[in-house]
């Protein structure tokens, strides 16, 4: 992974780096609420500030569809970023205009700013060439992808900036990041445990395939559970499944089989016939589930078997809820797992976490500080892990 050159390889003093950074974070009124992404970026901001560089930042806030609309403007996010470098940051209201142009220029050695949305340019998305020379006249040569979570992603931003800029490299998150994710699909210390949940099997099945080359055991849960139980002959009642993916289903049974990849799926499960909050609620054997219920969360046997395996593993990797994770009677299976890879961990164990849900599981549940690498980017991880290469990567300079 790192055949590319990276920040640590670059001189910065005095020169105007184009840094892409992930500053997608909520705002509510105007306010963020949740600002983990922008400190995500601080030791690669704070490494070009030490070492000189005039920093010219730019990303994505949500979705204007290419049209300027300031709900989705970073100007909020500018005023965090001041906050937590404890230093001014420029603002440019465009981000190709000849107004940021002229602000990076007239950056001193140590200075920051942020340009405007770069969603509000259907250029952006469609990785127009003109757009991404003009995104080039924002630095002197030198551009750092420090955002992971975009880097599945051929943006002007991400791929079509490279082509007009003499060095482009990888910040400290895409290092770390990499570091990790690298090793979770190549030499993972073993007992190696993959945690998968989720709702569907279609967007985890070439994860699956993958890893199952690699790993010792994988713990399924969450909707995509049922497509797999269904495939056994199961009745799972009105549970989620995915009927056109029940021979894929087989497939990826038969392969565990033939990999002596320990392949567990769960034994009890929390049922209801609706899944709204405050609807009753019981738990049975998944063999036992009445033909008018849901399966919408691993039941405590399962949670028990889960957390056993756990206990045992050298290496961790966990993506998806193991339930509706967002409605309170359906969320303790999955932050039940969050304890138990947290325990393991603090055996030795080395623990990736990546995707929304179980990202907010590990925070729910207190546990974050003990995980040992949280991951930034749900669908580049899963795109990096299913064996596809990152276009983002690729667009690198080789070292």
């Amino acid at each position: 992974m790192f055949y590319k050159l990276t920040v640590d390889d670059l001189t910065l003093r005095g020169r105007r780096v184009f840094i892409r950074v992930d500053f997608n974070v909520p705002i509510e009124a105007g306010r963020i609420t949740d600002d983990t992404r922008i400190k995500g970026a601080l030791p690669t901001l704070r490494l070009a500030i030490t070492r000189g560089a005039r920093v010219v930042l730019a990303s994505h806030l949500g979705r204007p569809k290419g049209k300027v609309d300031m709900q989705y403007s970073l100007r909020p996010v500018a005023r965090r970023l001041k906050e937590l470098l404890d230093r001014p940051v420029e603002f440019a209201v465009d981000s190709m205009g000849t107004e940021a142009i002229q602000i990076s220029r007239q950056l001193q050695d140590a200075g920051v700013m942020l340009v405007e949305n770069l969603r509000f340019y259907p250029g952006e998305e469609a990785n127009d060439p003109a757009f991404s020379q003009k995104l080039s006249q924002l630095c002197d040569g030198i551009y750092i992808n420090d955002a992971f979570g975009t880097m599945h992603r051929a943006h002007a931003s991400t791929v079509g900036i490279t082509k007009y800029v003499k060095q482009a490299a990888a910040g400290s998150l895409v290092q770390k990041e990499l570091q990790f994710l690298g090793m979770a699909m190549s030499n993972p210390p073993k007992p190696y445990i993959v945690v998968l949940g989720g709702a569907k099997v279609s967007d985890k099945i070439e994860v699956i395939e993958h890893l199952m080359k690699i790993c010792n055991q994988m713990l399924i849960g969450g909707a995509m559970a049922y497509t797999f139980l269904k495939a056994q002959g199961v009745a799972v009642g009105k549970s989620l499944v995915e009927d056109d993916k029940l021979d894929v289903a087989r497939r990826v049974l038969e392969t565990a089989k033939e990999r002596n990849c320990k392949f567990l799926l769960p034994v009890d499960h929390v049922i209801a016939k609706e899944m709204k909050r405050g609807t009753h609620v019981e738990i049975c054997d998944v063999r036992a589930t009445p033909d008018d219920c849901m399966g919408l969360d691993v039941g405590p046997s399962t949670v028990e078997l889960y957390s056993k395996e756990l206990a045992t593993a050298r290496t961790i990797f966990w993506n998806g809820p193991m339930g509706v994770f967002e409605i309170s009677p359906f969320e303790r299976g999955t932050l039940s797992v969050a304890y138990a890879i947290a325990e393991a961990t603090k055996k030795g164990a080395t623990s990736i976490v990546g995707g929304g849900d179980s990202v907010a599981a590990v925070h729910r549940s207190g546990v974050a500080e003990n995980i040992t690498h949280i991951s930034t980017g749900g669908g580049a991880s899963l795109e990096l892990l299913g064996g596809h290469t990152l276009p983002g990567i690729e667009a690198l300079s080789n070292h």
